[in-house]
């Protein structure tokens, strides 16, 4: 529990940070790179073992809001404020692609997943998703190789009128469920407080689990049929799926921001507004 190493950017605000994932060969080795981006529009590539910035590169003209590695490492994908998703190259410094489907609001989720080249009839060695806080959610297949990248399915959830005493709504999130394939999971504003599972082969929503408030943070376990949902009550929910039970904890001094499971997914961080709780998950 002590600071290993530091990097500071001067006048500018890191909003976003991803860690470069491993080969599969070496997986649970510990990644050396993180990107992140800034209040400035860039993003830059750090090297921890070198405890030096490798890379800088400026693929956006506002607060970058959100951002990812590829599941090979090979891109880097990251959204603005004002909706474009910008497709980089770490080893280039070049912008590939810039995407403008989310355009007018807030990027606020990127995640990749691999994918099998026959799972939906299209070309690609990967699935990603993009996530505005306008409660829509673009599903994509690309292959980085070929400069390929094909909108798979896109999704829009209702909302009602913007209730009057919340300064700001809740944040839209989505996830790709990691033991069901082809499945990614939704939180936002809507019309109830729930979680829905949606499968992508389908086209619709297959599983609903109601939640006691509107999700602010969300996770899903990579090792086991876990959700981790926070709340701007100060609430961490542990939920089973498919939804047998929920476990509610307490602890936190503000709205539970950020949940995210270890890889092992022995373990579950959460964060709010001065405090970092990490929690061991028994069995």
């Amino acid at each position: 529990m002590e600071l290993v190493v530091q990097f500071q950017v001067l006048n500018q605000s890191c909003q976003c940070l991803a860690w470069k994932p491993r080969p599969v060969v070496v997986w649970g080795a510990e990644s050396q790179h993180v990107v992140a981006g800034y209040s400035d529009g860039t993003i830059r590539v750090f090297s921890i073992s070198r405890t030096e910035m490798e890379l800088k590169m400026h693929p956006h003209a506002v607060a970058v809001t959100a951002i990812a590695y590829s599941t090979d490492g090979e891109m880097v994908l990251s959204g603005g404020k004002d909706g474009l998703v910008a497709i980089s190259s770490p080893r280039t410094g070049m912008t590939i692609h810039v995407l403008a489907d989310h355009k007018g609001s807030p990027i606020t989720v990127l995640q990749c997943t691999r994918k099998q080249y026959r799972d939906f009839g299209v070309e690609g060695g990967e699935l990603w998703l993009a996530t505005s806080s306008d409660r829509r959610v673009s599903v994509w297949a690309s292959d980085w190789l070929k400069d390929k990248c094909e909108l798979l399915d896109w999704l829009s959830f209702p909302a009602p009128a913007s209730p009057e005493g919340l300064s700001s709504l809740p944040p839209s999130l989505a996830a790709f469920c990691p033991w069901e394939p082809g499945t990614l999971v939704y939180v936002g504003f809507g019309m109830q407080k729930e979680a829905l599972f949606y499968s992508l082969r389908k086209k619709q929503v297959v599983e609903k689990i109601s939640l006691p408030y509107f999700a602010t943070s969300l996770s899903l376990s990579p090792a086991a049929r876990f959700v981790a949902v926070g709340f701007g009550e100060r609430l961490l929910r542990l939920l089973r799926c498919p939804a047998s039970d929920a476990q509610d904890y307490a602890g936190h001094d503000d709205a539970v921001h950020l949940c995210r499971f270890a890889p092992s997914g022995r373990r579950l961080l959460t964060a709010s507004h001065s405090a970092v709780l990490v929690w061991e998950l028994a069995g």
